[in-house]
């Protein structure tokens, strides 16, 4: 997968956490935690249920990316103790 495709997914599973965890970090971080969350999350695709992970943009990549990007996004807020109103 080329840098635009990570870069597309990464922004849309940014954006799609940032709205599911009410408050994203803006359009660069919510950019750099979408890319980090298609890491974790072919990571995890790939480890423990067996999925090829983040393959490109398609609907499958976009919603690995997604679940990473939330995991990173609640970790995160744990740690920092920043609460979403």
């Amino acid at each position: 997968m080329d840098i635009l495709s990570w870069i597309v997914v990464g922004l849309i599973a940014g954006l799609l956490a940032g709205m599911v965890m009410k408050g994203g970090y803006g359009l660069i971080g919510d950019l750099i935690l979408g890319v980090v969350g298609a890491v974790l999350g072919g990571w995890l695709a790939t480890k423990f249920f067996g999925l090829g992970g983040v393959t490109g943009i398609n609907f499958q990549s976009i919603i690995i990316a997604f679940v990473g990007a939330v995991i990173i996004m609640f970790a995160v807020r744990l740690l920092s103790g920043r609460r979403a109103y």
